[in-house]
């Protein structure tokens, strides 16, 4: 399986639920999690260095001259293709042990012939455009995303991969069905099992969220600073059973070990 037997991958479009199932199986099983989101700038950066096209248009607008791009436009600008490749890269550089369990639009089946277990988490049109306007708004859904649902649809269903459908499923429903589908990775492991290697692998993925959004910042057309956006971070309580978040400013995490708590733990 070319080295990468100890990754778990998780396809699918823009709400189809990824991160958040990625998320809560890291932290239920003791696994590394894999943030897509928080590598965005990361492989942007990676791309302008190459020489990309697409990613020097993209850095080039300012964010009202972007809503008037195309659709096929801002898929292009999106990376998706160039992005795949780049993750199989990065996750290559990880430990091997605990197994990673990795999520993201640019999870395709080529990446996933790379190595690995993979499932996509699959949704019609209809419940993509229902759950992306919960989350921008009934107006603010880019179309670019719905594009990207059909282009991954087309993808999955060539490749014969397996699939959930998740149109009428509850988060925990979803959780449960992709622990169904790995339940032999979940179950051989290797996974942290003491507090403090689950309180270093969520110190990880909170970094990792740390560092994205520096890094978005640091673009020329956005706006804040490190005291005034704030994000939820995971407790790194290092408890199996822990689902609490932290909101900190980006200047409030810790530079040092202390680690971020939920009060009382």
């Amino acid at each position: 399986m070319d080295g990468l037997d100890h990754v778990l991958w998780i396809g699918g479009p823009a709400g189809s639920g990824k991160t958040t199932v990625a998320r809560q199986l890291a932290r239920r099983h003791g696994l590394r999690w894999y943030n897509s989101d928080a590598r965005t700038w990361i492989h942007r950066d990676r791309a302008l260095r190459a020489g990309n096209p697409a990613a020097g248009r993209f850095e080039a607008l300012s964010p009202d001259e972007r809503e008037q791009a195309s659709a096929a436009e801002m898929l292009a600008m999106s990376l998706h293709a160039e992005r795949g490749p780049m993750t199989v890269d990065d996750v290559r550089t990880l430990p091997n042990s605990p197994v990673i369990v990795v999520e993201g639009t640019q999870i395709t089946p080529s990446v996933t012939a790379a190595g690995g277990h993979a499932v996509w988490l699959m949704l019609s049109a209809a419940a993509q455009r229902a759950r992306l306007a919960r989350r921008h708004g009934p107006d603010g859904v880019p179309p670019s995303y719905l594009e990207l649902r059909s282009i991954i649809d087309t993808e999955v269903r060539e490749a014969s991969t397996r699939t959930i459908l998740v149109d009428n499923l509850t988060v925990e429903q979803t959780v449960a069905a992709v622990e169904d589908v790995f339940a032999r990775q979940l179950a051989d492991g290797p996974r942290a099992t003491t507090s403090i290697e689950r309180r270093e692998l969520l110190r990880y993925a909170n970094r990792a969220i740390v560092e994205q959004y520096l890094a978005w910042l640091g673009r020329w057309w956005t706006t804040g600073t490190p005291e005034t956006i704030v994000r939820p971070f995971d407790c790194e309580c290092g408890r199996s059973g822990c689902t609490a978040q932290v909101e900190l400013a980006l200047a409030d995490f810790p530079a040092g070990p202390e680690p971020v708590l939920a009060e009382g733990h």
